[in-house]
């Protein structure tokens, strides 16, 4: 089998004197989408942070194509910024409150990072930011700021913006759980074509059904742990443990 994408090995990660992640064993190969489902305060956000140096993990290591992300090789040393905002260049990242610059047209905010960390000349980063827009179905709004984009179409722009880098990986932190319900479905859609195209993504939801049509595997995080694992329909509807059962039951009719 080839090398996983991401490699995660033995993380944990402390708050003061609680230990959120107690010892993540997780690996993702290339074009697979993995999503990742629990109960709030089971971990799941926590561990993305991780991956994306967002967050210091305390024991552990975490590889992304084959390179120690966020420490030193060797101790636990974590690097300088330059090298960490070059390995977060690889990993792109949604999260659940879009966190766009108001002050910027949809088109900017794409543009931005293209720009100031990839060092794009200005055309080719306009060029690609449109491509992009225009892929997740908002090329007439690229002139607009958020205030004037409707949620749905803002987490859209924050999805373009994260693709439009080439990331090696996308994370994806409950994305659509700050949406009114009949922006979700123009999201989704979004992250369906995302994961048609093959990439690889590591997703945080609690849509069901999306999860079930569109997931490679799926991980079932409880306390801090990963407690079961496995294709959407042999976890989703033969779950093993009393635990992951009890968790899908809040989701009745989904699984039939």
């Amino acid at each position: 089998m080839a090398q996983p994408l991401l490699r995660a090995i033995d993380v944990h990660k402390r708050f003061g004197a609680t230990e959120v992640l107690k010892g993540i064993d997780l690996e993702v190969q290339q074009g697979e989408v993995v999503a990742i489902i629990g109960a709030s305060g089971s971990g799941k956000t926590t561990f993305l942070r991780c991956i994306n140096l967002l967050e210091e993990f305390h024991q552990g290591e975490i590889q992304v194509d084959g390179e120690r992300i966020g420490y030193t090789e060797g101790t636990h040393r974590r690097l300088g910024e330059t090298a960490i905002s070059a390995q977060r260049a690889k990993i792109g990242m949604v999260f659940q409150s879009y966190n766009l610059f108001p002050h910027m047209t949809a088109e900017q905010n794409v543009t931005l990072g293209l720009i100031k960390v990839q060092k794009r000349p200005k055309a080719e980063a306009v060029e690609t930011a449109r491509r992009w827009l225009d892929r997740v179905g908002l090329s007439e709004r690229r002139g607009h700021y958020p205030y004037q984009l409707s949620g749905g179409q803002q987490q859209r722009v924050a999805i373009a913006r994260a693709v439009a880098m080439e990331p090696k990986l996308v994370l994806f932190d409950e994305v659509t759980s700050a949406l009114d319900p009949e922006l979700v479905a123009e999201v989704l859609a979004v992250m369906q074509d995302l994961a048609k195209s093959g990439m690889t993504m590591l997703v945080v939801s609690h849509e069901m059904l999306f999860v079930r049509e569109v997931a490679t595997r799926v991980v079932f995080m409880e306390g801090g742990r990963i407690a079961e694992q496995g294709p959407p329909d042999a976890l989703l509807v033969n779950p093993k443990s009393e635990r992951l059962a009890t968790f899908l039951g809040r989701f009745h009719g989904v699984f039939r």
